[in-house]
């Protein structure tokens, strides 16, 4: 069932009704378009694309897709601070639009999930990450949905910051669209059904067994 459907088959409670901030999170420019650091950003394009939103105009220091699925109210937003200022383009954006925490979700990637892997989570930590430090200290809280997209640990003694800011690798690539898809729809579950639903549904999908790296991120 397509969620513009899913939603307009619920009440204003069942589907929270209330406008959901859907930020995916990455450096600006071309020239990181396809680092691994910008898996946030890529799969912001495809849930904007699948739902016709455009990035049609820069709002608070980021690019910003407003728009409404059935009877809910989305903005999709890229913010075009470098990655470690990301909370002065996201904690504006969700006091103009008056966003819940609980509606907020922020998509990054993960070096502690195996590539491919998917985990949502409706709080924690910034863990190691940039972007969420960033995030976390502009709110003063934690308290909000998050979708981490695995990306694996970087080969031998590479540095981690090295690794981030490099392209995927020629097999990563082929496996990426269908990764991107999967996490597209965990938004969609998210937007009409909550993180819990999102979390049930995708948590358990692609994720490798006796991974280690449940932690908050």
């Amino acid at each position: 069932m397509r969620l513009v459907d899913r939603l307009r088959g619920k009440t204003t409670t069942e589907a929270t009704g209330s406008t959901a901030l859907i930020v995916g999170l990455g450096n600006p420019g071309r020239e990181h378009a396809g680092n691994r650091h910008n898996i946030g950003c890529r799969v912001a394009d495809r849930f904007a694309s699948a739902h016709d939103l455009r990035f049609r105009r820069r709002q608070n220091d980021a690019l910003v897709a407003p728009g409404s699925i059935g009877d809910a109210r989305v903005i999709v937003a890229k913010p075009q601070t470098f990655m470690n200022l990301s909370g002065r383009a996201v904690q504006p954006l969700i006091k103009f639009y008056k966003v819940p925490l609980d509606r907020v979700l922020v998509i990054f990637d993960d070096l502690d999930l195996p590539f491919g892997a998917l985990r949502l989570r409706e709080r924690g930590s910034a863990g190691g990450h940039n972007g969420m430090k960033s995030i976390v200290e502009r709110l003063g809280s934690d308290d909000f949905p998050r979708l981490r997209v695995g990306i694996g640990r970087p080969p031998g003694r590479m540095d981690p910051a090295a690794y981030v800011l490099r392209d995927f690798d020629t097999t990563e690539e082929a496996e990426l669209g269908a990764l991107i898809e999967r996490a597209a729809s965990a938004i969609d579950t998210f937007v009409a059904d909550g993180i819990g639903a999102a979390m049930n549904k995708f948590n358990t999908q692609g994720i490798r067994q006796n991974d280690q790296s449940d932690r908050p991120a």
